[in-house]
């Protein structure tokens, strides 16, 4: 079992130990969080391929020392101009791999770039340099990259670029085989040299579209060359004398919102960790605020989505009212799946960064950018083609985006960063770990590791189950069934339950760093 780990300086965490050295040693080599983040950004674009990389999109929740401050950087990408429904005429939905799913132009790279703009004190050549050397040489193949090799061989076979890379010599590779990226290697080296407008106006651009074109994409270089990426401020409630940050749509953030304005009608100290009356009143709070998303989250520029309301107290009070504790509630909602990385930093400045980024579902579309290395997202393949659907597909549109980073400040300074994988997953495992920590005054690590559940989808299954581990006692799961949930016992520790991480800044001002027993993770604190 993972130990959380105490620094007096800084802390670095992420779904991959070699992501989170090479934000530790950005941070020894006299960069800050910001240059720190982008770095660990880069390097699980490289390390944990077939979560994240410079096709997909990121969401970055950062606090600067000096502003005293926390903004958002909104890095997810739009439908091409050409992107319509009647492209999808005669289909009931988008595919959800192929080249008619990568439909979005990827955000990543441009949030680098503002990052580093806004508060970076080193070039963004000095903080790639680590994802460059792990391309290039190789790292020893992590077993959560093996694991869904395994499980998509078929998918990563589809494509020829994707086959070279993921299944070299049409095998899987064995677990810790070292594993390089030379295609992705030569595109960072491009990015380091010649910046963020080259992936998006210039020969890379050029190419990225043209090998996207020749396999049957409609994305065109305008659509790259006008892709802009914006500072928002979060939004924002109280939960018992802390202050929660979240990104504001199209981000789902405001579902963890709603969720703690539920939950703070509860008296937790009535209320034992890890009982059936735990499991039970996150769950139907959770689900009180799923129906609330799937009702109105899109992008904001398309739809006015009610977030004052939504995010009230009393908005909060009235769906815990609903809420009874010997039955669940009659639900009706959809839900979703994704897979993601979340890494947070925080420096010895006091500056702190919590951020996600996604291919959405595992290797995405399945589609390689040519000779580039890029595999492309599919996180647009979540469009309605539905004309009276609150998030179908239209042009230059964001979608609804699950990647939700998040923050909680105590006194106006941050002491909480946290963040998982895992979509529909994504509120509830924060939710969880969050009440944890702040409720029953669990470290990050205890809180982490300790027994999860995941209510509705994860991975593109639809299903309105509850998955608990198999840790949480009979007598609980007894309980939960016959209150009305549809109980499904999984593994211990079981990857459905998604890769969290998160930090903690005591009172001392030592940092707490922990991260997820299900992931290859690891904390490295200064």
């Amino acid at each position: 079992m993972n130990k959380t780990i105490v620094g007096t300086k800084s802390m670095v965490v992420s779904p991959h130990y070699l992501a989170s050295q090479a934000g530790s040693t950005i941070l020894e080599r006299g960069g800050n969080a910001f240059d720190a983040a982008v770095a660990v950004s880069a390097c699980l674009a490289v390390v944990y391929p077939h979560m994240t990389g410079l096709g997909g999109d990121s969401f970055w929740v950062t606090y600067s020392k000096s502003e005293e401050k926390v903004r958002v950087y909104n890095g997810s990408g739009r439908t091409g101009i050409n992107l319509t429904r009647e492209v999808y005429e005669g289909q009931e939905a988008i595919p959800t791999r192929g080249i008619e799913s990568a439909i979005t132009v990827p955000g990543m790279v441009d949030s680098w770039d503002a990052v580093l703009k806004e508060y970076g004190k080193l070039s963004l050549e000095e903080v790639l340099q680590p994802a460059i050397d792990y391309a290039e040489n190789g790292f020893p193949l992590s077993p959560d990259q093996h694991e869904n090799t395994v499980k998509r061989a078929d998918i990563l076979k589809e494509d020829g670029d994707m086959a070279r890379i993921f299944l070299p010599n049409q095998q899987v590779p064995k677990l810790f085989q070292r594993f390089i990226q030379t295609d992705l290697s030569c595109t960072l080296k491009i990015l380091a040299t010649n910046g963020r407008n080259d992936f998006y106006k210039g020969k890379l651009a050029e190419r990225i579209v043209s090998s996207l074109k020749d396999k049957g994409s409609r994305l065109t270089l305008d659509d790259f060359s006008n892709h802009y990426g914006e500072w928002t401020d979060p939004i924002t409630t109280s939960y018992r004398g802390y202050d929660v940050y979240q990104a504001p749509p199209n981000s789902q953030g405001f579902v963890g919102l709603m969720a703690l304005n539920i939950l703070e009608n509860f008296d937790f100290s009535l209320i034992e960790e890890g009982s059936y009356r735990f499991y039970h009143v996150l769950v139907e709070a959770l689900k009180r605020s799923f129906q609330d998303r799937n009702k109105h989250l899109t992008d904001p520029q398309f739809y006015d989505i009610p977030l004052d309301r939504l995010i009230s107290k009393s908005y909060g009070k009235e769906l815990a009212e609903g809420i009874q504790f010997d039955r669940v509630g009659e639900i009706e909602t959809e839900s979703v799946g994704s897979d993601t990385a979340h890494a947070a930093v925080i420096d010895e400045e006091g500056n702190a960064v919590s951020f996600i980024q996604s291919l959405y579902f595992e290797f995405g579309s399945g589609i390689v950018a040519g000779d580039s290395g890029i595999v492309m997202q599919n996180r647009g393949s979540f469009f309605s083609l539905e004309p009276s659907h609150v998030n179908c597909l239209e042009p230059e549109k964001r979608s609804f985006h699950t990647l939700m980073p998040a923050m909680a400040l105590k006194d106006r300074k941050p002491r909480i960063l946290y963040g998982t994988q895992g979509g529909e997953g994504q509120p509830q495992t924060q939710t969880a770990i969050l009440t944890r920590m702040i409720d029953y005054g669990m470290d990050p690590q205890s809180a982490i590791s300790a027994p999860r559940f995941v209510w509705g989808r994860t991975w593109g299954k639809q299903t309105q189950e509850l998955k608990i581990e198999g840790r949480v006692s009979l007598n609980v799961l007894e309980q939960l069934s016959k209150a009305g949930h549809n109980v499904n016992k999984v593994e211990d520790f079981d990857g459905v339950m998604g890769h969290a991480n998160a930090i903690l800044i005591d009172d001392q001002g030592f940092v707490h760093g922990g991260v997820d027993p299900r992931s290859d993770g690891a904390a490295v604190g200064r």
